[in-house]
């Protein structure tokens, strides 16, 4: 008999010992369909603005761990590379011609969200959200996917017929792929792209990849962080531009609560994940990787999975991280051709914009009013008109130091302030 219930013991051990090794490996299949869900989006942006693809991928996964640890681990949220910060680092790089600079904007960027967050504390979430009401950042979002089509009709135009492919390829599988296929779109747009780019470099028809850079990297690097530079102009440009995506991490936590369907507004709080959102674009600006926000794409595969545990997205981060440590895989996003970004930014800029007018349309705004129309106009007017606003500014320090610089603030910046401001000086009535 008790050689008996030994076994049985140790049968009831080996199948506990196998479920937890079956748990274990499926929290990792879900993790890494999170990664790819992801990583499109959040490569594309270094890959255009000139940052280093596997530091984003570092900041990227620590930036995730940081908005969990924030957010009392309740959040299932993944945290990438931010679109809208796009124009504004390509500003700063023409500028000065150093990324470093836009480094420092980026940190005090993040700051901006701390400030909100106590504010949001402080006020409450209503009063905060009043200074961006949908008559102002829907137009925003607009400028900022209209200002940034040059960028990619002149990387697309490198080749088009690349470009064309990359773009066919992201409509294919945005209408017709099905479950992760249907979330991964820019993945597939870019691994096509590619792919289309090998075969005319095979053929010498074209010359884009540079696969030197692949075969001198080595199999496990650290990547290349670099120090940020401070300049109140390059703060002045970057800063500002927090106004207007405020309100996008707001629909993005209101999104994925709806499909988790749990109020994160109130437990952990919007404060809470402000400041995660803030600390984890400092973090970024402080290392050399670009802003981070809140990722729809992985909301979407969370919809997808009906597995909402925010465990799993913390093994996504570490994945994540994981990968920025590998060199040659990091060289290889470095060759991605131009007209593969091209066409991928094609489509994105313009869903950009189409979700600024979906903001509008989704608030039913009336149009009848003039102080509707005005506040608009002016918006787009500035935003997409205006390439850079010089500012002569003079401070001087109580020790007697004295700073002088020009200060440059671009379009999309000032178009956030004006919105901002003549949003609270019409008069509704």
């Amino acid at each position: 008999m008790k050689n008996g219930q030994t076994v049985a013991k140790q049968e009831t051990k080996d199948c506990a010992g196998k479920k937890g090794l079956n748990n274990v490996g499926r929290k990792a299949i879900l993790a890494i369909q999170h990664v790819i869900a992801m990583f499109g989006a959040t490569v594309l942006v270094p890959t255009i603005t000139g940052l280093n693809p596997a530091v984003a991928l570092f900041t990227a996964g620590c930036g995730t761990l940081l908005f969990h640890l924030v957010t009392k681990r309740k959040v299932p949220v993944f945290l990438g590379s931010s679109f809208a910060f796009i124009p504004v680092i390509l500003a700063v790089s023409e500028k000065f011609g150093d990324l470093a600079y836009a480094q420092g904007g980026i940190i005090v960027a993040g700051a901006l969200y701390l400030v909100l967050s106590l504010l949001i504390m402080l006020f409450g979430i209503d009063r905060v959200k009043s200074f961006f009401p949908p008559v102002v950042t829907g137009p925003i979002i607009i400028v900022i996917g209209l200002i940034l089509s040059p960028v990619a009709l002149e990387m697309a135009s490198d080749n088009w017929l690349i470009a064309f492919v990359v773009i066919v390829t992201v409509m294919l599988v945005s209408i017709w792929g099905k479950g992760l296929l249907k979330v991964i779109p820019i993945l597939c747009g870019v691994l096509v792209g590619y792919l289309t780019a090998l075969i005319l470099d095979t053929l010498n028809y074209t010359n884009f990849i540079d696969y030197s850079i692949i075969t001198d990297a080595q199999f496990l690097q650290i990547p290349e962080f670099t120090m940020p530079k401070f300049s109140l102009a390059a703060i002045a440009m970057i800063a500002p531009i927090v106004l207007a995506v405020f309100m996008e991490h707001i629909g993005d936590i209101t999104t994925n609560g709806s499909v988790v369907g749990k109020n994160f507004f109130k437990d952990p709080g919007l404060h809470r994940t402000l400041l995660g959102d803030g600390l984890a674009t400092m973090f970024a600006g402080l290392v050399g990787g670009p802003p981070n926000t809140t990722y729809g794409e992985n909301t979407s595969v969370l919809a997808v999975t009906k597995n909402y545990n925010p465990a799993i997205l913390r093994i996504a981060a570490v994945i994540a991280i994981t990968m920025s440590f590998l060199g040659q895989f990091g060289a290889v996003l470095r060759t991605i051709p131009r007209p593969v970004m091209g066409g991928i930014s094609i489509i994105l800029f313009g869903m950009i914009a189409s979700v600024g007018i979906k903001t509008i349309s989704n608030a039913d705004i009336d149009f009848t009013k003039n102080r509707n129309v005005i506040i608009m106009s002016l918006i787009l007017v500035a935003g997409i008109g205006t390439k850079m606003l010089e500012v002569n500014s003079e401070f001087t320090g109580t020790i007697g130091i004295q700073l002088t610089e020009n200060i440059q603030i671009i379009g999309l910046s000032l178009a956030a302030i004006i919105g901002i401001v003549t949003n609270k000086v019409l008069p509704e009535k």
